[in-house]
C-alpha cells in the first residue's frame, strides 16, 4: 500500500477525502483528510496544515471543524494529518496524554518510543512529499495550524520552518511544554531527562533561542479548563515581546477547549491565513 482513498464527499463544491498511505518514517499506515476547494483545471492552490490535540485523529476536526466553508471560499487546501502512528506493534500508553494519540509532533529518541514515533519528520517531510505529489498544491503559499498539542505543534513546526510557512496560527496553544506537565511527561518520555534535548520542541524556548516568524495569531477561550496548569499563554506573550515578534493573541470571553471553541473561530484563522497566501 503506498497511497489509497478511503473516502469522498461533495462539500462546498470542493471535496472532503479521507486517505491511507504507508509511512516509510513512522512504520505503519497512517491517515489523513484532505479538503480540495473548488477549482479551475491545472490550478495550483495554497495549503493550510491543522495539527489536532491530544486524544485526536484527523477525524476530529475533519468531523467538526467546520472549515469548509471558508476554504472554498478563499481557494485553500486543507489538510489534517493524524496525531501519532497507530496499529499492531506499535507501543501504547495507559493514559490519554502519552502514546497513541499523543504523538506531540517529536522525533522520539527513547525506547520503545523511537521506532515509530516520528512525527516531526512526518509533517515536516513526508506528509508534504506526499502532499505535492497527490494533490494540486502550490508548496511555495503554506501556512499552518492547530489545536492544543496540535497548537504546540504549529508553533513549533513553524519557528523551526519559516521559509516554509507564511503563516502560523493556533488555538489554544500548549506554548511551553518543558515548563507544563502535559509537556514534561510527553517531552521526558519522547526524549529522555536531557531538557536541553527538548528546547526544539518548545516555542517559548525556540524564540528566546533566536527563532523568529513575522507574526503570530492566537485564540484562547478565558474559561478553558486547561488555561492555567497547562496551556499558559502568557509566556508566549512575553516572549514574543522581547523578541519583537507581532501576535495577535485574543482572549475570547466563556469559550472553552473544545470544538465549540475552535469551530466559532476557524473561519477567521482561515481567512487571515488566505490574506498571507496571496500570490
Amino acid at each position: 500500500m503506498t497511497f489509497e482513498t478511503l473516502s469522498t464527499s461533495r462539500a462546498h463544491g470542493g471535496v472532503q477525502g479521507v486517505y491511507r498511505h504507508q509511512s516509510a518514517v513512522t512504520g505503519t499506515p497512517m491517515t489523513f483528510s484532505v479538503f480540495m476547494p473548488p477549482h479551475e483545471p491545472g490550478a495550483k492552490l495554497p495549503v493550510l496544515w491543522y495539527l489536532s490535540g491530544l486524544t485526536c485523529t484527523h477525524a476530529n476536526v475533519t468531523d467538526k471543524g467546520e472549515y469548509r466553508a471558508a476554504c472554498a471560499e478563499h481557494g485553500l487546501i486543507f489538510v489534517a494529518p493524524d496525531t501519532s502512528p497507530r496499529g499492531e506493534g506499535v507501543p501504547n500508553d495507559d493514559a490519554y496524554d502519552f502514546g497513541q494519540g499523543a504523538g506531540f509532533y517529536v522525533d522520539a529518541t527513547e525506547e520503545p518510543w523511537s521506532r515509530h514515533f516520528h512525527m516531526r519528520t512526518y509533517i515536516e517531510r513526508e506528509l508534504p512529499e506526499l502532499i505535492a505529489r497527490e494533490f494540486p498544491a502550490d508548496m511555495a503559499r503554506q501556512g499552518i495550524t492547530g489545536h492544543s498539542m496540535g497548537g504546540h505543534g504549529a508553533l513549533t513546526v513553524g519557528l523551526r520552518n519559516p521559509d516554509r510557512f507564511r503563516s502560523v496560527s493556533a488555538f489554544a496553544p500548549i506554548v511551553a511544554p518543558a515548563q507544563v506537565p502535559w509537556g514534561e511527561k510527553a517531552l521526558a518520555g519522547y526524549l529522555g531527562p536531557d531538557r536541553a534535548r527538548w528546547a526544539e520542541y518548545d516555542a517559548v524556548s525556540l524564540i528566546m533561542a533566536g527563532a523568529r516568524v513575522p507574526e503570530l495569531l492566537v485564540d484562547q477561550g478565558d474559561a478553558d479548563q486547561f488555561l492555567g496548569q497547562q496551556l499558559r499563554p502568557e509566556l508566549l506573550r512575553d516572549a514574543c515581546e522581547a523578541a519583537g515578534i507581532p501576535l495577535t493573541l485574543r482572549m475570547q470571553p466563556g469559550y472553552d477547549h473544545s470544538y465549540y471553541f475552535i469551530s466559532t473561530f476557524m473561519p477567521d484563522h482561515i481567512r487571515w491565513h488566505a490574506e498571507r497566501l496571496k500570490g
